[in-house]
């Protein structure tokens, strides 16, 4: 279990935004919303976990 999928569980747990960039793109104030084998479904879209860097849990709650 790498330390992306810990902080996601953490962030869906307590209903936490979160930044994160993929494949070169910056999202931010993502709601994620389950993990599915290795992907993270979240309200712009799916998402695999090992592929998310700069990963940031927001204070701000959905």
């Amino acid at each position: 279990m790498n330390i992306e999928y810990r902080f996601l569980q953490k962030a869906i747990e307590d209903k936490n935004f979160v930044c994160f960039s993929y494949e070169g793109k910056s999202y931010k104030r993502v709601k994620p919303l389950k993990i599915v084998d290795d992907l993270v479904k979240c309200d712009v879209g799916s998402f695999e976990i090992r592929k998310i860097k700069k990963l940031t849990v927001l204070k701000e709650k959905f």
